[in-house]
């Protein structure tokens, strides 16, 4: 019997924290992801690795598939018994042509779901800062299809109608025809003076709007760029009141973040709800040490050691891995003192209900010395798991307080390979941050871009450091830090990203 069935997962407008928890759950089970153009590529990090990924929709009409074969794609691999995510922006079912796709299915005798998702019609207006609907001003909302001609014969639109319905009219895709749109409703009775905003790129930090009225709002927004929504009605004056998306302190700003692919949420998320266009450059890749014999020798002998001192989150979880490997788990650590450089560390160690004993107040090597300031070291031995490359100031000073110190390598940070015309395309245009987290980020991208072009390429571009040691190697390579966290963690990155003053 085949299993093979396909969901038309409605992606959203754009941001892609707008996709629903249904909708997620398809995209990280399914084998195969058909998506179109305008489907936010961020959301495919949610899909499986493995699974097959293929755009069905292209800017150009060239090298768009006609609607029959993207049908036929999807009964063909149902058909091969797979998981298929259709993933569709907005909503499938509002402009999305997902009735003609299920219609298909349901001839083939294939097994579907529709995941509805958030529609355009509201959601890029309310980033707008415009309601299409207000108890005070008006109780009705019309969506329309604005890529049909109403000049045309065959129209199906209602000019009459629309020109003097009292509510909201939203159109889908109208940019082209919006001289032909506006004139038919005027002269069928809708007042030029009516209130008109065309919204591109809702809902993203590239969003822009252009405001008008009925007899201008045409003219004005020629040169605007799809995907647009344009919205006509009274409730278009709400916005100088309402716009909050558009005053979020970082948006449109580009911010570029070097951390690892896998670690670049932490910075992310709380730079892109700040309204920041996010670009991951990753400068290093976190993989495994080349042996991990050393690692498991000190766990082997875990009962030998006083302290356990972690200066990474990676380093946390790599070793909880190998003593999980081991078959031990965390009560093995009972009788050691915990120390972690810093509260993302620590954090590390509490999923797994471990208390760290040892948090410094400066979340450097030279806070995690301090904090053993008042101990007694003497003869006392040391546990330390860290990357293969690292400072040495911390094992350093504990031997020369005569403790016994093991350093042990839990992995390695090695740099990803980036073409220079990938490099080229992320760095246009120019961004307006360029963030690093640690010495190794820094000294990566200088290698990428080359050390003696870094400073042209980074140009205006204000440089965001997580702390005093990462600043000091940016300054070796001629750069000047516009700014430094206050707290060496990835919140305070963003809060003092969040505070400057743009020029």
């Amino acid at each position: 019997m085949n299993s093979g069935k396909v969901y038309l997962v409605g992606a959203g407008p754009g941001d892609p924290g707008l996709l629903t928890l249904k909708g997620k759950q398809i995209l990280e089970r399914a084998d195969c992801v058909i998506y179109d153009f305008l489907v936010n590529k961020d959301l495919l990090r949610l899909a499986r690795p493995e699974a097959e990924k293929i755009c069905v929709g292209r800017r150009g009409e060239a090298d768009r598939l006609r609607q029959s074969e993207i049908t036929k794609l999807l009964v063909a691999r149902a058909r091969e018994g797979k998981l298929v995510c259709r993933l569709k922006g907005g909503d499938p079912f509002v402009f999305g042509r997902g009735g003609e796709e299920v219609q298909a299915l349901a001839e083939a005798g294939m097994a579907f779901e529709v995941v509805p998702g958030v529609s355009a019609g509201h959601a890029v207006p309310a980033y707008a800062g415009i309601p299409i609907t207000h108890r005070d001003i008006t109780s009705t909302v019309s969506f329309i299809a604005g890529h049909e001609d109403p000049e045309k014969e065959s129209s199906r639109l209602d000019w009459p109608q629309l020109a003097t319905c009292p509510g909201t009219l939203v159109f889908f895709m109208a940019v082209r025809n919006l001289p032909r749109i506006t004139q038919a409703l005027i002269e069928h009775g809708r007042a030029p003076t009516t209130p008109a905003a065309v919204i591109q790129w809702g809902s993203l930090p590239e969003q822009k709007v252009i405001e008008g009225t009925l007899v201008d709002i045409a003219a004005k927004a020629s040169a605007a760029l799809t995907p647009a929504i344009t919205v006509i009605g009274e409730v278009v004056s709400l916005r100088e009141h309402l716009n909050w998306f558009e005053r979020l302190p970082l948006f449109g700003k580009r911010i570029v973040i070097t951390r690892a692919r896998e670690q670049a949420d932490g910075l992310r998320e709380p730079l892109a709800a700040l309204g920041a266009k996010v670009i991951e450059i990753p400068t290093i890749e976190i993989q495994p040490p080349d042996l991990w014999e050393p690692l498991d020798a000190a766990i082997r002998r875990l009962d030998e050691f006083h302290y356990l001192l972690l200066t990474s989150a990676n380093g946390v979880r790599n070793f909880l891995a190998r003593l999980a490997a081991s078959g031990r788990d965390v009560r093995a650590l009972g009788g050691l003192t915990i120390g972690a450089i810093g509260p993302a560390t620590a954090a590390e160690f509490a999923r797994t209900g471990v208390k760290v004993d040892l948090l410094p107040t400066k979340y450097l090597a030279e806070g995690l010395i301090a904090a053993l300031a008042d101990r007694d070291l003497r003869d006392k031995a040391f546990l330390i798991p860290r990357a293969r490359v690292a400072r040495d100031l911390v094992p350093r000073v504990l031997e020369e307080r005569g403790a016994r110190v093991e350093v042990v390598e839990a992995y390695q940070t090695v740099m990803p390979q980036i073409s220079p015309e990938e490099l080229a395309r992320l760095l246009t245009p120019p961004p307006d941050v360029i963030t690093f987290t640690s010495s190794s980020t820094a000294a990566n991208f200088a290698k990428l871009v080359g050390e003696k072009q870094i400073a042209k390429v980074l140009g205006g571009a204000a440089i965001a450091s997580i702390g005093p040691i990462t600043s000091q190697t940016l300054r070796d390579l001629g750069l000047t830090v516009t700014l430094e966290a206050r707290e060496s963690t990835m919140a305070g990155l963003v809060q003092v990203i969040a505070e400057h003053v743009w020029k």
